[in-house]
């Protein structure tokens, strides 16, 4: 005989899809539908809103909406986006999410009118070109920072083109290597990044707007006309592979910040080993460490250690999404679900490169110590070599070499330097050809801006 207690009812949202507007909506059922979704429109808000005027001038071309509703509509869009910016309107839980935000918007300041935006287009419409115009600007953004970094490890290996130091293979001392070696494969892997993060973006570089829920619309939309606008360089065609592409577009984007991670991550380890005491290779900037809380003599390099930490967050948010994706074909509601580790994976990754070329300039080098690292034994793959070159088949020199171990003088490590001529090695660095390639490539950035 207990008394059933009423699940909560929410009559304060209104709903853009709901049939009976008197009936109440399970507030329960809504939450788990909507999710944090409205929280995660702050960052594509801007973006479908200006996608949303540029609609709205395509439907006036098509004459569904006349001159002056189309410049009425978007003078409220222009209104609504300096709100939002000056944080006098808030996309919070009043709101299924940021399309019905807009909706609502145009419709409580301009009556019917605003109620004829939506003509032609479905949310996934505008979600598919909000978050094709973030992944632009956060693409672009990410090329910059890849070039940035390259810029400062290829000026690191300019300026110390020739101090030796050890070169490592199975973390064991091999041979005579140098700084510039060391800062130039960095800066010959972040300019790889940039190159492959510019490819993401030509790739992502096509409007879905105007393929509506998959099936286009029986209405002449300007969907060129409205690409052109929005700064696309092409449209993506097909209107189901539109909705196929949801998911797919924003791992291409991960992958590229996948790849600059996985070699920030490199360097971070780098830097945690050549910061202890038992290498003292180098010295990071005073910002980048923290002390301990309880041992005085600290100064941890935590900063390091969270970029090469970072790797994975980024690396999770692409299996979170690689596993939504296991999907037939059009719009399922589960791509609602690859909102969140897209805009997790992407901000973390522009964060954490953002502060690695002050990082890259700040870094103090132990010459000396780096120098006398260097021990005797690590010569004899030279010594096997001056022996292969007078005429010695290689394998006989590399025996006698290391018979010789013990026997070996302390040559100078600049000499041994200077022999490495193969080019890129450390006598024929080559560092002016990763310059001219790291420069024509971050032209191409300027070339891909908004005017």
């Amino acid at each position: 005989g207990g008394v059933e207690c009423p699940r909560r009812r929410s009559k304060l949202k209104r709903y853009l899809w709901r049939r009976d507007e008197g009936a109440p909506v399970d507030e329960i059922i809504m939450r788990f539908l909507a999710g944090e979704d409205v929280l995660l429109d702050r960052e594509l808000f801007p973006y479908d809103i200006r996608a949303t005027a540029a609609h709205v001038r395509g439907l006036a071309r098509i004459g569904i909406l006349a001159e002056n509703e189309s410049g009425r509509l978007v003078a409220l869009l222009e209104e609504l986006l300096r709100e939002f910016q000056e944080g006098r309107f808030v996309l919070d839980e009043r709101f299924e999410d940021g399309h019905s935000a807009i909706e609502m918007f145009l419709t409580e300041r301009a009556a019917e009118m605003g109620a004829k935006v939506h003509t032609g287009r479905s949310r996934n419409d505008q979600v598919a070109v909000a978050t094709r115009l973030y992944l632009k600007d956060r693409l672009l953004h990410l090329a910059e920072l890849n070039g940035q970094i390259a810029f400062a490890c290829l000026q690191k290996a300019e300026r110390h083109a020739d101090v030796p130091m050890p070169g490592y293979t199975h973390l064991q001392r091999a041979v005579p290597s140098s700084v510039g070696l060391w800062m130039g494969g960095f800066a010959e892997a972040f300019t790889d990044n940039l190159a492959l993060t510019l490819s993401a973006w030509d790739m992502v570089d096509c409007s879905p707007l105007g393929t509506a829920a998959g099936y286009g619309v029986n209405l002449p939309l300007d969907r060129d006309g409205v690409a052109q606008e929005l700064g696309f360089g092409r449209l993506q065609v097909n209107p189901m592979y539109a909705q196929n592409s949801r998911g797919k577009f924003e791992l291409i984007a991960l992958q590229a910040a996948a790849h600059a991670m996985q070699d920030l991550r490199r360097l971070a380890w780098d830097l945690s080993l050549f910061t202890t005491s038992e290498f003292d290779f180098v010295v990071l900037p005073e910002a980048y460490t923290t002390g301990s809380s309880i041992m005085p003599n600290k100064a941890n390099p935590d900063v390091v250690e969270l970029l090469r930490g970072r790797a994975a967050t980024v690396e999770a948010a692409m299996a979170e999404i690689q596993s939504v994706l296991s999907l037939p074909s059009g719009y399922q509601r589960d791509l609602q679900l690859t909102k969140a580790p897209l805009i997790r994976g992407m901000t973390c990754s522009l964060q954490a490169l953002a502060i690695v070329p002050d990082m890259i300039g700040g870094l103090a080098l132990r010459e000396t110590v780096m120098s006398e690292a260097i021990s005797v034994e690590m010569y004899t793959t030279d010594l096997a070599l001056e022996k292969a070159a007078s005429g010695v088949p290689f394998r006989t020199a590399y025996q006698e070499a290391k018979s010789q171990l013990d026997a070996v003088d302390a040559p100078d490590a600049a000499a041994s330097l200077a022999q490495r001529v193969s080019p890129g090695g450390c006598g024929n660095l080559l560092l002016g050809r990763i310059r001219e390639r790291l420069e024509q490539q971050h032209s191409r950035i300027l070339e891909k801006k908004p005017i």
